[in-house]
């Protein structure tokens, strides 16, 4: 909570932004404040027309006006202002400041991401790789307190990113992501989950999930596929494999004539399919850009790890102030009621 500057008698204490800053604990107060000019006015009348008055003969000339005449109102406005001094404390003017702190134990994350040259193929725009680092990017951005990691694959695999939470440097990672990174060309998916494996093999996280994105067979690396799932599987890490791209003519580059070269795409969904099914996980086939989003919408709901809040709320009341202030009202409405004041400079 700020610490108060400003002493009691300070006349910031009734400045609009000082008002508008406080939370009010009893509104009906504030509202009684709308009846208190009326009762004024009320009281005055009735004091100026059933007040008891001695007929007095003077000269015209005598009857002069004089500004000193409204100071017999002065007691009447401190009474008033006493009154609204106090409807304001008992409105119980309050400052709050309330901390929200947001926490989660997280869980492990490895994006396993397929970058062989026929992922430069263009059935998704601009092309399924960069359609995959979008839906990527989106998907760590909606994360909190998980480390995630990146792994890349072709003709090899290797690590491109450990895990971490520091969401800027994978974006980075992300960004730097291109198709001549692993010069042997091929598809290693094999030897992409064994990475995977090696680098969640001593985690501690009660969940450690892979994300295997491809668009083909598994057609290169030491490694087969099968045994490096049941490898994963042994260390807890459950497998959601994506398999992205059209069956039939595909776009693939462009012409002479700046036309679309259309090549044949054949997809073998069924080694995906038994990789999630060994990782316990869920497999997926998407089509276009939308339908890639809509599958790791999916994976981000289905690994959601629980978010725990705590809130710090502290309350510092202020209607002390405004007592001080009608006090000081109320004591010098006393010194004045027995003066000259409110007994010669009667109406």
């Amino acid at each position: 909570m700020d610490e108060i500057i400003d002493p009691w008698y300070s006349m910031s204490w009734f400045s609009p932004a000082t008002l508008q800053g406080f939370t009010w604990e009893n509104l009906i107060f504030l509202y009684l404040l709308l009846a208190v000019p009326i009762v004024f006015i009320l009281r005055w009348a009735l004091r100026h027309y059933f007040n008891q008055k001695l007929p007095v003969a003077l000269v015209k000339s005598d009857l002069k006006g004089s500004p000193l005449t409204w100071i017999r109102l002065l007691p009447e406005l401190l009474l008033t202002l006493v009154i609204v001094l106090v409807l304001l404390a008992l409105a119980r003017p309050q400052k709050t400041n309330e901390k929200v702190e947001q926490w989660t134990e997280g869980i492990d994350i490895m994006l396993a991401v397929d970058i062989s040259q026929s992922m430069q193929i263009e059935d998704f725009q601009p092309n399924r790789l960069e359609a995959a680092k979008d839906v990527a990017r989106d998907f760590i951005k909606g994360r909190l307190q998980d480390r995630i990691g990146i792994v890349v694959f072709s003709g090899d695999a290797f690590s491109l990113a450990p895990l971490t939470t520091d969401y800027e440097l994978l974006n980075a990672y992300l960004n730097d992501i291109s198709f001549d990174m692993i010069e042997s060309r091929g598809t290693a998916i094999g030897s992409a989950l064994a990475v995977v494996t090696n680098r969640m093999r001593e985690s501690e996280s009660k969940s450690k999930v892979c994300i295997l994105l491809s668009d083909g067979d598994n057609t290169a690396g030491n490694i087969d596929p099968i045994t490096s799932a049941e490898l994963a599987s042994a260390y807890d890490i459950r497998i959601y494999t994506i398999i992205v791209g059209k069956e039939g003519m595909v776009p693939f580059g462009k012409d002479y004539f700046g036309r679309p070269n259309m090549v044949e795409n054949t997809i073998d969904e069924t080694t995906m399919r038994k990789i999630a099914e060994l990782g316990s996980g869920e497999f997926f086939r998407a089509t276009d850009n939308e339908a890639l989003k809509s599958v790791f919408a999916r994976i981000d709901q289905y690994e959601k790890a629980e978010i725990k809040e705590t809130r710090f709320k502290d309350t510092a009341d202020y209607y002390y102030i405004y007592l001080q202030w009608a006090l000081a009202c109320f004591v010098v409405w006393l010194l004045l009621k027995s003066t000259f004041l409110t007994n010669v400079l009667q109406d």
